[in-house]
């Protein structure tokens, strides 16, 4: 899929960090006899991730009011009228209940009009690029005026979980691989508006997008609730080796149907995983590592928050010259790559 918007505005976006951090460090003292029977060095978390930390509530949270307290902050940062707005979505891999939306508590919390139809947008790490791309389609359509994107996710439980597993049970190294992954989870918010640009002439324009899919590989990455907590396993070697092929094709179309070459970017951001996904990514792709934002060596991996919470944290710095163009480039398990240009005025 590839789409061009000549309409599209980001009038605000906005990021909540958690209180709380948990150190790597701190999460390998919790697993101290699981290290010390199969003999695992410490420190290998944060060497091998480059995450020093990971933040999380103090006390229990609905994915639904971390992703309102982000919204609030996003439509105050916009002040575009309530009546331009068309679309609410959440689109996070935490959700309050099967049923209803998440976002059906968002839209209350926030008392949003009658008129805002409200969803959820599911799709692992990529759900928020996805629904960018969505309500993009939506507003250069005509179809609505701007939309507002939430997410909230709470890694907390998982996290819980598998510490729980790892010290319950007689796992060899190989099995306890599965469930590294799990270690760098944390947890935020985040949220987007999206606007027609006669509402936000000035905003930074949402430019373009190249999606592919590779569905072949949708059970390397498998989450799902387990009691009142969540439980995950992940093919690391695996998922890793599998989305750089992905990305590899996406990023060759992406350059070719948009022209935004190695030369012409500024800037990239990328979905927050880890110093080694991040690093072979760019090499894969021939991008510059000075050029990379990155917020995973505080944040961990925050599911759909990673991508939009580390491009607000770019955009704060005000480092970035006019016309400066930057690379937004997702993958979530699926396996899905999104890759989306950013320009600003």
């Amino acid at each position: 899929m590839f789409a061009k918007f000549t309409k599209v505005r980001i009038a605000g976006l906005a990021s909540v960090q958690p209180p709380v951090e948990i150190t790597s460090d701190a999460i390998e003292q919790r697993l101290q006899p699981l290290y010390e029977r199969l003999r695992l060095p410490t420190g290998r978390l944060e060497l091998m991730t480059g995450i020093h930390a990971r933040h999380f509530w103090p006390d229990p949270i609905l994915p639904s009011t971390a992703a309102a307290n982000a919204g609030r902050l996003a439509l105050e940062q916009a002040a575009i009228p309530m009546n331009a707005f068309g679309l609410l979505a959440h689109c996070g891999v935490c959700r309050d209940h099967l049923e209803p939306a998440t976002a059906s508590r968002v839209h209350s919390l926030l008392h949003l009009p009658r008129e805002i139809q409200f969803l959820d947008i599911s799709n692992a790490c990529l759900g928020f690029l996805n629904a960018m791309i969505l309500a993009s389609s939506f507003i250069e359509g005509g179809m609505i005026r701007a939309a507002l994107l939430v997410s909230g996710e709470n890694g907390k439980p998982l996290l819980e979980h598998t510490i729980r597993e790892l010290l319950s049970k007689d796992l060899t190294r190989n099995q306890v691989k599965p469930y590294f992954a799990n270690l760098t989870i944390g947890a935020g918010a985040a949220a987007c508006v999206l606007a027609h640009e006669d509402l936000a002439p000035t905003s930074p324009r949402f430019s373009n997008a190249v999606v592919h899919s590779d569905s072949s590989h949708n059970e390397l990455c498998q989450g799902d609730n387990a009691g009142d907590e969540l439980a995950m396993l992940t093919d690391s070697e695996a998922l890793l080796q599998a989305g750089l092929d992905l990305a590899a094709d996406t990023w060759a179309r992406f350059t070719a149907l948009t022209g935004w070459g190695v030369p012409v970017i500024d800037r990239t951001v990328c979905h927050q995983v880890g110093r080694t996904h991040q690093r072979k990514l760019l090499e894969r792709l021939n991008l510059s590592l000075e050029k990379d934002f990155t917020t995973y060596r505080f944040m961990g991996n925050v599911g759909s928050v990673s991508l939009p919470f580390t491009l607000d944290h770019l955009l704060q710095q005000n480092a970035l010259a006019a016309n400066s163009k930057i690379a937004l480039l997702g993958i979530g398990s699926g396996l899905s790559c999104a890759m989306a240009g950013i320009e600003l005025s």
